[in-house]
């Protein structure tokens, strides 16, 4: 599995692939099909892409899913993942746990992630607790969580 910078030829399969994944949610709680702002749209992925935030995730030369990823300004040792979301055909299959375990590798240099997830998402406040991140707060119909590598 790779994580890299997404391709302009990769925009349209990325949204693709973030309409389907978040399309799922209604399963774990969603009141109805949908997902975050821009979810399914390739312009905007192409935005993201323009500003070096959005990442493919590829196995066996195949686009599975992609992340969003925001530093943040003042502090260069922290890092906000924006959204991830695999394509549900590779879901609970362990590749998301393996693409947060790459994105410590890959910025060995960040040592606070930051996300914030839709309190109604049992799926996704699981997962983010599995994989070590610690809930800080809840608020406005989300639940913000955070995980600290390294030396605080």
């Amino acid at each position: 599995m790779e994580i890299k910078l997404a391709t302009e030829n990769q925009t349209g399969q990325l949204a693709n692939i973030s309409k389907a994944a978040f399309d799922t949610d209604i399963t774990v709680g969603c009141p109805g099909i949908g997902g975050p702002p821009n979810y399914d749209s390739e312009k905007w992925h192409m935005y993201m892409l323009k500003g070096k935030k959005l990442y493919a995730i590829t196995a066996d030369n195949q686009v599975i899913g992609g992340l969003l990823l925001f530093r943040d300004g003042q502090d260069r040792s922290s890092m906000n993942l924006g959204r991830i979301f695999i394509d549900p055909l590779y879901h609970r299959k362990g590749y998301g746990i393996e693409a947060m375990s790459m994105l410590e590798k890959i910025f060995p240099e960040i040592t606070k992630w930051t996300l914030e997830t839709p309190a109604w998402n049992i799926r996704t406040k699981n997962f983010y607790k599995k994989i070590g991140f610690i809930e800080m707060k809840s608020e406005g119909g989300s639940v913000y969580f955070q995980k600290r590598l390294g030396k605080p």
